[in-house]
């Protein structure tokens, strides 16, 4: 694994979604909450987002199934990052 650079640890819960955790899509997006400090990792399917198919799984497991999110561990509360496609680079913006 690449060296750890969140301020989080790796074992952290954090919320994706099945098709993340069975490495059946991609990360699309992230979301760094700034209420609780919490991470959502999900896919580019907007509509595939209920409650029902959420996962809970460590920080450090997502960053094993995607190395790229660890240029995200500066992600500042209250922002959100995305990109178009797998390998594209990843844009950020703060959460409205």
């Amino acid at each position: 694994m690449t060296e750890w650079r969140f301020p989080d640890p790796p074992n952290l819960a954090v919320i994706t979604i099945s098709k993340v955790v069975s490495g059946d899509d991609w990360i699309a997006c992230v979301c760094h909450d700034a209420d609780d400090g919490g991470w959502q990792f999900f896919n580019s399917e907007s509509e595939s987002r209920n409650e029902a198919d959420g996962r809970v799984v460590g920080l450090g497991d997502i960053v094993q199934l995607d190395a790229s999110i660890i240029e995200l561990a500066d992600l500042p509360l209250g922002w959100h990052a995305w990109r178009d496609s797998k390998g594209s680079p990843w844009k950020r913006a703060k959460t409205a």
